[in-house]
């Protein structure tokens, strides 16, 4: 384990989210923090998006003969009362230093580490309502899944909220099911972060990034700088207020502090826009193998799609982010290649993908029937992304994306599949 030395300032760490894998990740952090109160504080703060519920009668919780059981209470107070998050991660316990709070702007006052894990589509509005309230020299880390895509440009979430709130944040993606982690059972997930020069007093370890790169924090004098870049290389707009030297800088050994449990295993690598890539267009990818699967094509055939959509993801990367993308972060990480293994074998990207082809019907019927109006990500990415390439002139150069795209379109059947991965 690093030795972070002695501060004489700790952490105070916050999740903005509570569904089950905000909780989830919460439960672990709040974990940590107990275990690591040398360097953070042990109450973790959890943003709570207020609602009023009754104890369900399947919870273990529930008494006929409890208020709590008869009546609509709080969330918030619900959760704090029993410790657990009995309508979003029930029968999970959660630890009694995690304090479910209403209150957005409350619950980030003077965190140092702000943990977001939310629909991306609140990602907005909640930073505006934000940004007045934090620390100017907070530093976040985004548990929000891919990326924004549009015909215009790629966008990561990440970079979203710390040009929103002025800070610098990176990304947790992996092959992480919520509940399965929430239980304990064994999995990985990849942390990206890329420490800002002005936060380094001690450079990030080269073995800690894929393949030996070393991050752009370590390479510099960092006497010199005064800004950082962005996962293009471009300087970013971003002007940030460097952390107290009280405080224990913000690093790859302090994160993997943070998220790593026995159960929940973490790598941290510098490549930002790799980890957020792989959680995106997985899901395209698991869409084209669900549609194989359907076909009852065997596990051959989906093998060959995920091989050819793993080539694809990296060849997007490469090609969009090159001054900041690993081949690595595919090949090698939870974010990446077992991500995608996960989504091409149970995910819901997948398995309505096969119903679609089973039952004859198109994926946007089976989404309303089996979803209960959630969303899939995986039909909304393949279109931004055909777009994104198609203004590029690039479409040609991705057949299987875009070959899943024509074929959730109408324009093409998935017979044809294996000729559309091959290209022109």
């Amino acid at each position: 384990m690093a030795t972070l030395g002695i501060h004489s300032k700790k952490h105070k760490v916050t999740v903005v989210g509570s569904g089950n894998w905000g909780s989830a990740i919460a439960k672990i952090v709040a974990e940590n923090t107990k275990a690591h109160a040398d360097l953070f504080q042990e109450e973790v703060q959890m943003w709570v998006f207020e609602e009023e519920i009754t104890v369900p009668r399947t919870s273990k919780h529930y008494d006929a003969g409890s208020k709590f059981s008869t009546e609509p209470h709080k969330l918030t107070k619900l959760i704090n009362h029993f410790h657990e998050n009995v309508k979003y991660l029930p029968g999970i316990a959660l630890p009694s230093n995690l304090i479910a709070n209403p209150s957005l702007q409350d619950s980030v006052h003077d965190s140092t580490i702000l943990i977001f894990n939310l629909p991306h589509q609140f990602i907005g509005g909640l930073c505006d309502q934000m940004k007045d309230h934090i620390l100017p020299y907070a530093r976040g880390v985004s548990c929000i899944k891919g990326v924004s895509v549009d015909s215009e440009d790629v966008r990561l979430f990440s970079e979203s909220i710390g040009e929103k709130l002025g800070i610098y944040c990176g990304a947790l993606s992996g092959a992480n099911i919520a509940n399965e982690v929430a239980q304990e059972k064994f999995s990985e997930t990849t942390i990206a972060y890329d420490p800002p020069p002005m936060d380094s007093r001690n450079p990030t370890p080269q073995a800690t990034t894929p393949k030996g790169t070393t991050p752009q924090s370590s390479q510099l004098d960092l006497s010199a700088i005064n800004e950082h870049k962005d996962t293009r290389g471009k300087t970013s707009k971003v002007k940030l207020i460097i952390p107290p030297s009280e405080l224990p800088p913000i690093d790859h050994s302090l994160l993997k502090l943070l998220f790593h449990r026995p159960y929940f295993h973490v790598q941290v690598v510098s490549d930002v826009a790799g980890v957020s890539l792989g959680g995106a267009l997985k899901n395209i990818v698991a869409i084209a193998t669900g549609f194989v699967a359907g076909l009852g094509w065997g596990d051959n055939a989906k093998a060959a799609v995920m091989r050819v959509g793993l080539l694809e993801m990296v060849k997007f990367g490469k090609m969009f982010f090159s001054n900041s993308v690993h081949t690595g972060t595919f090949t090698e990480e939870s974010a990446g290649v077992a991500d995608l293994i996960t989504s091409c074998s149970g995910g819901r990207n997948y398995r309505c993908a096969k119903m679609s082809v089973e039952r004859k019907v198109s994926i946007g019927e089976v989404e309303k029937e089996e979803l209960n109006g959630q969303m899939l990500q995986g039909t909304s990415t393949a279109k931004d992304v055909y777009e994104f390439l198609k203004a590029r002139g690039k479409d040609d150069e991705f057949p299987l994306l875009v070959g899943t795209y024509r074929i959730l379109q109408g324009e093409v059947k998935v017979e044809d599949l294996p000729d559309l991965m091959v290209g022109k």
